[in-house]
């Protein structure tokens, strides 16, 4: 099920659209949605993981001294 949405763009944003339209045989409401489609998940996957983080830091759940720094000498590299 799909539902109508008007939205504005810029004069050279839709040119480009049109153009992408063209070279990739597809329409351009195909790939504003695609477009849309990755932008929604991408940052409800953002704002959720700042929400559980804000909620574990609330609880006082940190990594403890000996936590960070074991995961930090995991990266360091060895001295000559």
């Amino acid at each position: 099920m799909s539902t109508t949405m008007t939205i504005r763009l810029e004069s050279e944003l839709k040119e480009r659209l049109d153009k992408l339209a063209t070279a990739t045989h597809r329409s351009k409401s195909f790939l504003a949605s695609e477009a849309l489609r990755e932008f929604v998940e991408l940052n409800e996957w953002q704002i959720q993981e700042t929400l559980d983080a804000i909620g574990e830091a609330d609880a006082g759940d940190f990594a403890s001294e000996t936590e960070v720094t074991d995961a930090l000498s995991k990266w360091q590299t060895p001295t000559k």
